[in-house]
């Protein structure tokens, strides 16, 4: 059995289609990564597991990719990705795709 460790921030409105699977992909901009591929982390009541990550310029986002953060567009994801700082096109960020898990 893994072991959940520290939580993963996901805003109010998110957590839920986090948690029953709708959404499956985070945009991040971290300077250093804070999750590890195959590490469980908390969100809100439940967990998530990190199935890849990747770090790429925010210009390789993807209608698909859109969909599966559970944002409208693209400049909406963007504007949530950019709470760390601004976010252009050539900026790096961290692409984390997840699953939730249930956790005893």
């Amino acid at each position: 059995m893994r072991r959940t460790v520290g939580p993963v921030q996901f805003s109010p409105e998110l957590r839920d289609a986090v948690l029953d699977g709708s959404i499956t992909l985070t945009y991040r901009r971290w300077t250093r990564p804070k999750v590890k591929v195959g590490g469980r982390y908390r969100v809100g009541a439940g967990a998530i597991e990190v199935d890849d990550m990747d770090l790429v310029p925010f210009a390789t986002v993807t209608r698909t990719d859109v969909r599966r953060c559970g944002e409208r567009d693209l400049q909406t994801l963007r504007a949530r990705t950019a709470h760390a700082g601004p976010v252009a096109d050539d900026t790096l960020v961290y692409r984390i795709e997840f699953h939730a898990v249930d956790e005893p």
